[in-house]
Formats: structure tokens, sequence, C-alpha cells
């Protein structure tokens, strides 16, 4: 598994990213884009109030992934590097 280096589809997620970041932060959170994989799973790191919110699992699908998705079709999930392995 290869990771993405394009700087447009890289920049479409950070795009995505800034949209829902003022959310994120008045919370007390953030989220930090890691990497974009070549099958186009985009893992992030919740920062912050987020990193241990009860409800940080469905900002990251209802909310983070949603805006995602729209500027970028192709992405099939986005996860936090934090919550793979458990």
């Amino acid at each position: 598994m290869g990771i993405i280096t394009d700087q447009k589809i890289l920049d479409k997620v950070e795009d995505a990213l800034n949209q829902v970041r003022p959310y994120l932060e008045s919370d007390g959170g953030d989220i930090r884009l890691i990497e974009v994989t070549d099958d186009f799973v985009v893992k992030v790191k919740l920062l912050g109030a987020c990193s241990d919110c009860q409800v940080s699992m469905m900002t990251l699908k209802a909310g983070v992934e949603q805006a995602v998705k729209k500027v970028l079709p192709q992405v099939k999930e986005v996860v936090d590097v934090d919550k793979i392995d458990q």
C-alpha cells in the first residue's frame, strides 16, 4: 500500500478539512491530515478535545468523512490514526 503524493488531491482533502475545522475548534479540538493511501483511505489525527471526545467517531464519519467525500468522491473512508489498531 502506497501513499498519494499528488498535491491536487492532498489540497482537496485539506480544503475539506478546513471546512469542518471551525466546528472542531469551537469545541476545543482540531484535525490534522496524516496521509492519503493509494486506495483512498484518508488518515487523520484528531487533536485537542477531539482526541478523547466520546462522540469523535460520529464527528469523524458524519462530518469530516462526508466533507472529504464531497470534494473527492473516490475516498473510501476517513480514519483516525489513533483508533486504527483499537
